[in-house]
């Protein structure tokens, strides 16, 4: 494997890993502390469902990034979509660890995080896309197959950073949690983002898109052409994927549903 090789692969799970940590950190905070500080409502249960349905509303928001940012990759190139589907996530996320709670601006409060949240949707229907073409574009005709389940480990480990990063917060006292512990992952998130972008400026676009370019087959339209050639493709993607949003949403109410068992307990 070359040098170049690896810094792809490299730069494929790396900001996988960064935007999937973003993405998860929000399905946990949600069942934790979102219904408690952004939600509030006379009854608890609904701001939990709330804070849910936010978490919901980027899988709707996903498809469009992945038609937005594939229109785009296929028009600049795919390092720079992905510098930007990275960048637009980390945004996102750290402002959501600044954002004043439902005490301080009222009903702004939910407002501003479902906002941040269409965001998040955004950058990672653009990002997981770009990152498996980038991963796949490089690779050796045969083995296409292997160098595209690389951007899947970002996945797994960006789940196990978030899932750390919030195990050590919540060694806090409750109020200390509740206050400003939950914020921190969601704060120093912008620096994974730097590593990831920082890695991603490294690397050269790829030898298909270069390519494309210089025999002039850049479609003007290429989504049209997606659908137009390739539209048994798009079906079995979307059915085979939709196992993946009941797997995150099962996470989500598992991590509530533990938390209220050990309330309950302590009582």
């Amino acid at each position: 494997m070359t040098k170049d090789l690896r810094k792809v692969l490299i730069a494929s799970v790396v900001g996988s890993a960064v935007e999937w940590f973003d993405y998860f950190l929000y399905g946990t905070v949600a069942a934790l502390v979102f219904n408690q500080l952004f939600f509030v409502t006379d009854d608890p249960a609904f701001g939990t469902l709330y804070a849910f349905a936010t978490f919901a509303l980027a899988f709707f928001i996903r498809p469009l990034g992945g038609i937005i940012f594939s229109h785009v990759g296929d028009r600049i190139g795919r390092k720079k979509t992905l510098v930007m589907t990275l960048s637009l996530m980390g945004v996102s996320t750290f402002l959501m660890g600044i954002l004043p709670t439902y005490d301080m601006v009222g009903i702004w409060a939910p407002v501003l995080l479902i906002i941040l949240r269409l965001m998040q949707g955004l950058g990672l229907g653009g990002e997981w896309g770009g990152a498996l073409l980038l991963a796949v574009e490089y690779a050796p005709k045969e083995k296409r197959g292997l160098f595209g389940s690389v951007p899947q480990m970002g996945v797994t480990i960006g789940m196990l950073m978030g899932t750390i990063a919030l195990s050590i917060m919540t060694l806090l006292p409750e109020e200390a949690f509740l206050t400003w512990g939950w914020r921190v992952p969601f704060l120093l998130s912008a620096l994974l983002v730097w590593f990831g972008l920082w890695i991603r400026k490294g690397i050269e676009e790829t030898p298909s898109f270069q390519k494309a370019q210089q025999q002039g087959e850049i479609a003007k339209l290429p989504i049209v052409a997606t659908f137009k050639y390739h539209w048994k493709e798009v079906l079995i993607a979307t059915g085979a994927k939709q196992h993946h949003s009941i797997y995150l949403e099962h996470l989500s109410y598992l991590t509530q549903q533990n938390n209220l068992i050990l309330v309950v307990r302590r009582r």
